[in-house]
């Protein structure tokens, strides 16, 4: 049976939340970071059409989200909850910083479902709901103005375990292919070819000119797109100079 990978025993949990379209907004920050176990605790009004506009293509983790009359119904079957809120509490656990609780945080999903719990977008989490929690988490901010979004708080939370996961890489969604050798020897051919019929290569007198576009091309570290658009280019100019 295939392992489990931490980050999809991660379940986002907002409790009361007053607007739909921070729900919606929040399904998309969760998908952007690889997240889909969505709940949602007494919400003022269930998902909408804002919500559905503000999930934008994240409307499959809005569809799939669960509705629970009371905190203790969507923490069912976690192995730990982490309440976020900024505020120092008179509770037993410590406040931590989000991306020093990040690595705990992931090694405990390897047990089970790991909460993370949103409190409403005016008064944030009550002490009777950190009181499920067993970690009271804060995302440091500006002191003079802390305020977070409810959305933009989601983002920042998944942003950090999908970080401390290892989860994506800068490129990794693009369609990135380098060029072979065999593609760069085309395109110097290629150029070389074009050089000549125009008249800019001397056959009798190259002098180093193949010899500095071979270290042009080498340093440019070419992809095998921009390599067909250089050609495509050089043939055009072929095609005028032969009319």
């Amino acid at each position: 049976m295939p392992s489990i990978a931490p980050t999809e025993r991660i379940r986002i949990v907002l409790a009361r939340p007053s607007h739909t379209g921070n729900i919606g907004a929040a399904a998309r920050a969760m998908k952007t970071m690889g997240f889909a176990d969505l709940r949602l605790v007494a919400p003022r009004h269930a998902p909408d059409a804002q919500a559905a506009a503000l999930a934008a293509g994240a409307a499959d983790v809005l569809e799939a989200a669960r509705i629970a009359d009371r905190l203790e119904e969507a923490l069912a079957g976690t192995v730990l909850a982490a309440g976020f809120s900024a505020r120092t509490r008179d509770l037993s656990h410590p406040l931590r910083a989000l991306r020093d609780a990040a690595p705990e945080l992931l090694a405990r999903a390897q047990e089970g479902p790991v909460a993370l719990v949103f409190g409403n977008e005016t008064s944030g989490l009550s002490n009777e709901e950190l009181g499920h929690c067993a970690m009271q988490v804060a995302i440091p901010a500006n002191p003079a103005y802390g305020s977070l979004n409810l959305a933009a708080a989601v983002q920042v939370a998944c942003y950090e375990l999908a970080s401390a996961a290892g989860r994506f890489a800068v490129g990794e969604a693009g369609e990135r292919e380098a060029a072979t050798s065999e593609d760069v020897e085309a395109l110097v051919a290629h150029w070389e070819s074009a050089m000549r019929e125009s008249g800019y290569l001397d056959p009798a007198r190259p002098g180093r000119l193949m010899e500095r576009l071979r270290r042009l091309v080498a340093r440019a570290g070419l992809e095998r797109a921009e390599v067909k658009f250089l050609r495509g280019m050089l043939a055009a100019f072929e095609a005028r100079m032969r009319r």
